[in-house]
């Protein structure tokens, strides 16, 4: 360490250098993994180094000292002093090794690659992140196996007869009783009647292929039967191939420079916790060089000491979000909060929530935006756990747009209850919905079990009516739970349960897949009670001004 740390001294390590840092992994052992300078200070008696892991989230991202560097492995910048952005705008970060390389390969696949309808341009991966751990998980990723989502939506759950293995699947005049079906962009198109003897195309892109589902003697395994379709277009007509990048809250990169990709407040005292920020947030320039940054819990008002704290909350008649209460059971309370009539805490609320969430843009205009706010009840009053924010008015069916649980509340569920109840508004509206994209890390993760828990729960429940098999649609899977299409595919496809046999597409549920969810049902205490939810939705279409 002394060495390192001498030569350091020597070399000058400036901004945009790489070279292996010292940290701790999840098993408190060092490692010692490849890092980029993004700024350096100077304070009495020593420098700091700001510090990003390469291929790490950049919640990880820290000030370092000298001893921490390996400096036999430095790796310095390129001569440039600036790189431009997409924009053709010149940054202010340094370039650092292999960015150029990088993105000589990103311009070449471009130029090879011809975009097309359904297919999406390779995205330089340091630009986001945050982009490609969505894509993962886009309802709009197609998989080869899958058939097309066009395809899909109609559905047949069969559970099983004990002494059979052989399939039972609807006659052809079944398939092609559906006319027309509405594309993704809402247009109209005519389904071409199937012909003998003509080549089906493999579809990726559609969900309105019919499905159906065997079980066999084992009552904990089931199977799903996807025959190809009768006669589908080709997969140009399907759901694009990645996430939208356009929307409201959706990630503009070019702003991505020195100051957005540092952390700028150190901690953060929200009631009786405190919360160490993950990424930046443009709170006042003036506040962010206090050791504290301390917000009341209740209007989340920024203030810069303990004093003005304590001065605020005897002048604070808040001891709830504004706004109507419009779910409570329990200790459990979700408050609907308008962003035009409640502008100031919208914009405190998205001050806040920017500090965890790395792939938004900050609006300061939050009138088009409704945010919906979970808190816990003790005797001191309404403690806000998490949120998530939709737009009044979506033309692309998104039920969310942003969502947030607080670090100190995370890990108990609570993040599945905010997914939940965005789908139980979802239902009262009469739609179906889904979250804007990209997702973050943890969004990703947290929709991803909840898509999955709640339609095994659907096709794990399905039992025999009358003696004969009972049926089911991807469109009445859709339907009930509120969840879209896409999603519902995308699952499937996730939970790799698709296989081909004999010529056609199989899904089945095995026993590890139906132990892995009951274990997972039995740890999910927080549900949400329709009962208790008293909420009317507003046709804000026919409203002059929200």
């Amino acid at each position: 360490m002394t060495k390192m740390a001498d030569s350091a001294t020597l070399v000058e390590v400036v901004e945009g250098c790489r070279l292996p840092v010292l940290r701790k992994n999840q098993e408190n052992e060092d490692e010692w993994p490849l890092a980029e300078i993004l700024s350096v200070k100077e304070i009495p008696g020593r420098k700091l180094y700001y510090v990003h892991y390469i291929d790490f989230n950049k919640r990880l991202d820290e000030w370092v000292t000298p001893d921490r560097l390996d400096m036999k492995k430095l790796q310095f910048p390129k001569k440039e002093a600036k790189t431009p952005t997409k924009n053709g705008l010149p940054g202010s970060r340094p370039s650092s090794p292999e960015r150029e390389v990088r993105k000589s390969l990103d311009l070449n696949l471009q130029s090879a690659t011809a975009p097309s309808r359904g297919k999406t341009l390779p995205t330089p991966k340091r630009k986001a992140e945050s982009v490609s751990l969505a894509t993962q998980a886009s309802p709009a990723t197609p998989v080869p196996s899958l058939p097309s989502s066009t395809e899909a939506s109609q559905a047949s759950v069969y559970p099983a007869a004990r002494d059979t293995n052989t399939f039972t699947p609807k006659s052809r005049d079944d398939h092609e009783q559906l006319a027309s079906l509405t594309t993704q962009n809402g247009t109209a198109r005519r389904l071409i009647p199937s012909q003998p003897g003509r080549k089906r195309k493999a579809n990726c892109g559609g969900t309105d292929e019919m499905v159906k589902v065997f079980q066999y003697n084992s009552p904990r395994c089931a199977s799903v039967f996807l025959p190809p379709g009768e006669d589908s277009q080709d997969s140009s007509d399907g759901i694009p191939s990645a996430p939208r990048m356009t929307g409201s809250l959706v990630s503009d990169r070019s702003h991505d420079d020195i100051v957005t990709r540092m952390k700028n407040i150190d901690c953060i005292e929200l009631g009786r916790h405190r919360l160490k920020p993950w990424y930046f947030s443009p709170y006042p320039q003036e506040l962010t060089t206090l050791p504290i940054l301390y917000l009341c819990e209740f209007c989340l008002k920024y203030l810069k000491s303990l004093k003005c704290l304590q001065r605020h909350l005897t002048k604070c008649n808040l001891r709830h979000p504004p706004g109507n209460e419009i779910y409570r059971k329990g200790t459990i309370s979700f408050f609907e909060i308008d962003g035009r009539k409640n502008k100031t805490y919208s914009q405190n609320l998205c001050l806040l929530a920017k500090c965890f969430l790395d792939h938004k843009t900050l609006y300061y205009d939050t009138d088009p935006f409704l945010f919906y706010v979970m808190t816990e009840y003790d005797s001191k009053g309404f403690h806000i756990v998490g949120y998530f924010s939709k737009e009044k008015e979506s033309t692309e069916d998104y039920n969310v747009a942003c969502i947030l649980t607080l670090p100190p509340y995370q890990r108990r569920g609570y993040g599945k209850l905010l997914i939940e109840f965005s789908y139980e508004l979802s239902k009262v509206e009469g739609k179906t919905g889904t979250p804007e994209k990209p997702l973050s890390d943890l969004g990703l993760l947290s929709y991803r079990s909840y898509w999955s828990q709640t339609i095994l729960e659907i096709l794990m429940d399905l039992k025999p009516d009358n003696g004969e098999r009972p049926q089911i649609t991807i469109n009445e899977i859709s339907e009930i739970t509120s969840v879209k299409k896409e999603d519902v595919i995308s699952t499937l496809q996730y939970l790799n349960l698709i296989n081909y046999y004999k010529g056609q597409y199989i899904l089945t549920l095995s026993e590890d897949i139906v132990e892995g969810h009951e274990r997972a049902m039995q740890k999910r205490h927080l549900r949400i009670d329709p009962k208790c939810l008293h909420f009317t939705p507003k046709d804000w279409s026919k409203r002059g001004k929200w």
